[in-house]
């Protein structure tokens, strides 16, 4: 996955700053373009900078754990295969 310029808290920070202002001159202060405004806003919508920590760590967590799985699936098609083998 692409590595943003931005960090999520920074992210947020300029959400905020385009629920005061425009859009466009937000856009323009930042660098960074309308469309991408957008599509963080509906990433982020209604997320404060602690929440955006505690997604950031539970996405962590649940990708830590996906791979434990997908592990475990693995030794048991393993097992499952020697097992066949032997009888």
């Amino acid at each position: 996955m692409k590595k943003t310029r931005y960090s999520e808290e920074q992210i947020v920070r300029i959400l905020r700053q385009a629920d005061r202002d425009t859009i466009t001159d937000v856009a323009k202060r930042n660098g960074v373009s309308e469309a991408s405004i957008y599509a963080w806003r509906k990433r982020f919508s209604g997320m404060v900078t602690s929440d955006v920590k505690r997604l950031k760590s539970r996405e962590s967590e649940n990708s830590r754990l996906k791979k434990l799985v997908a592990e475990r699936d693995l030794e048991i098609e393993i097992m499952k295969e020697i097992a066949a083998k032997k009888w």
